[in-house]
């Protein structure tokens, strides 16, 4: 089926790898709108009886595309609402179903976001009340393998987040120059706009994000801290042998 918004960007990205800060910067820009996190994978639709599946077969649609239908509709909704050019889904759990998004559309372009792994696992322990290791680390893992994954399978532009945080202007300006539109300073004032609600399931909600201002990184993990079941992901992205 044709879509609505033909091309939108999928930011896919770990949880707690600074895909908020990076939300919030992109929406500060006068063309593109990147709103709170929508889970799209969550909106689903069921028929109500037997029947009408054989209904929508004789329109050449099934449950998944209908889904796919109201996906899209959730992003026109919103692009046309912001009266943006350009919209950004930066949902972290789109990084486990990446291949609906790319069969839905075809067309759509994609930002890989990295932390170095080890990173990732810190913040959550820090961030989860009740988290433990020995159940974030695989979590973590497989976020990173899906990750991995698409960056194989996709065409996009990589970003990580320490070089983010510690040259926001940079970063911004390859990012403006990969969705094709005019870098702009405002981006990196992102504290003087409305971005939405912080809080649970709608992004990072951290005194951090909540300042207005782009903060450095904490210094990277060493090699000790590195879980070994993250130790081939962390390579795959550049970070061992890090300073």
């Amino acid at each position: 089926m044709p879509r609505l918004v033909e091309s939108p960007v999928f930011l896919l990205c770990p949880q707690r790898s600074g895909s908020t800060l990076l939300r919030v910067l992109l929406n500060s820009h006068s063309e593109i709108r990147a709103p709170h996190e929508l889970h799209l994978r969550h909106l689903r639709v069921k028929p109500g009886r037997d029947f009408a599946v054989d209904v929508l077969a004789e329109l050449g649609l099934d449950v998944r595309e209908l889904e796919y239908m109201l996906w899209d509709n959730v992003l026109r909704f919103e692009l046309e609402r912001s009266g943006k050019s350009q919209i950004v889904d930066k949902t972290p759990s789109n990084a486990l179903v990446w291949r609906r998004l790319a069969a839905a559309w075809p067309r759509a372009r994609y930002i890989f976001l990295l932390r170095h792994p080890a990173a990732i696992v810190e913040s959550v322990l820090a961030r989860r009340a009740g988290s433990v290791r020995e159940e974030v680390v695989p979590e973590v893992l497989r976020y990173a393998e899906g990750i991995e994954a698409a960056r194989h399978e996709l065409p996009g532009l990589t970003v990580r987040y320490e070089e983010l945080t510690a040259e926001p202007d940079r970063v911004t300006k390859e990012v403006c120059s990969f969705l094709d539109v005019e870098w702009e300073r405002a981006m990196l004032d992102y504290g003087r706009q409305d971005h939405g609600p912080y809080r649970p399931y709608f992004g990072d909600w951290s005194e951090n994000l909540r300042s207005g201002a782009v903060r450095p990184a904490r210094p990277l993990p060493g090699a000790a801290d590195m879980p070994p079941e993250l130790r081939d992901v962390a390579g795959a992205w550049g970070y061992l042998g890090r300073p």
